[in-house]
């Protein structure tokens, strides 16, 4: 990996750690061991609250509610990792962001996901497109038209009252042509996922985080099922802007709304 590069203030305050990208970009299992390690140390009080922040090359992670129909078709390897959420893929045009941070016990991990989404979604909101949450799904999301209308109909003039997931619960897109793909979901209009966050807690210190579509190649995500959810697709800057946004241009930004989210607001306890 290098020699990771310190960006932020003095301790007792949020910093950040730019662990590599581009050419730099880092291994997945390379970086777990850092987070690991940065765990341990925060977890002690020897450093304080610290996001990684980086690029990966290509790479599908599972987290622990993975299903194994949601895995690539043709077999490609796969992490298992011991954060929450499902399966997803990392690779050049992604930031990639580990916040390890001390939170008060007992842990509010729903808040802790709000920020980060709040972070994000602001980053979006700078950049000039509108994000939102999507209640009982994680992560950032842009909303697409409602089915069955002319406007959602893609280019290819498929009609989208066949499409089936207006009268199946289940179905495996990958099975269905291109017009289906995750990829495709702006094309087709329909509801689309800017950034994905997965994460996990251990002795009230998180590790893991949150990933950024800025530039990537989001045919990465048609050979699986991301997140596990089957009615909707991916996006990213790029697409959505119709200009090449790089990683470059999205991290100072995604420092800027980080720190004022995370350092404006207290964590609470979680009520019980």
């Amino acid at each position: 990996m290098g020699e990771p590069r310190l960006n932020g203030p003095a301790d007792g305050e949020l910093r950040f750690v730019h662990l590599g990208f581009g050419d730099n970009a880092v291994d997945y299992l390379d970086a777990w061991q850092e987070q690991k390690r940065v765990h341990a140390a925060r977890f002690a009080d020897e450093i304080p609250d610290t996001c990684l922040m980086l690029e990966h090359p290509p790479v599908y992670t599972a987290g622990r509610r993975t299903e194994d129909s949601e895995r690539p078709l043709d077999g490609t390897p796969v992490v298992d990792v011991d954060r929450g959420g499902k399966i997803t893929w990392h690779g050049p045009g992604q930031l990639v962001g580990y916040p390890i941070l001390k939170l008060p016990r007992p842990v509010d991990v729903v808040a802790h996901v709000r920020r980060l989404e709040e972070a994000m979604i602001r980053v979006c909101t700078e950049l000039g497109v509108e994000t939102t949450r999507v209640e009982g799904r994680s992560g950032v999301w842009v909303l697409g038209d409602d089915l069955g209308t002319e406007a959602a109909r893609p280019s290819t003039g498929l009609a989208l009252d066949f499409d089936p997931r207006l009268n199946q619960e289940e179905y495996d897109p990958r099975l269905m042509g291109p017009e289906y793909a995750p990829s495709n979901a702006g094309q087709r209009r329909v509801d689309r996922k800017m950034a994905q966050i997965g994460i996990r807690v251990a002795k009230g210190v998180t590790m893991h985080g949150f990933s950024f579509n800025c530039d990537p190649d989001t045919t990465g995500f048609d050979q699986i099922i991301p997140c596990g959810i089957r009615d909707a697709g991916v996006t990213s800057l790029s697409e959505e802007l119709g200009r090449n946004v790089p990683v470059s241009e999205v991290l100072p930004l995604m420092e800027k709304h980080l720190r004022e989210v995370l350092e404006s607001s207290t964590p609470m306890p979680r009520a019980v």
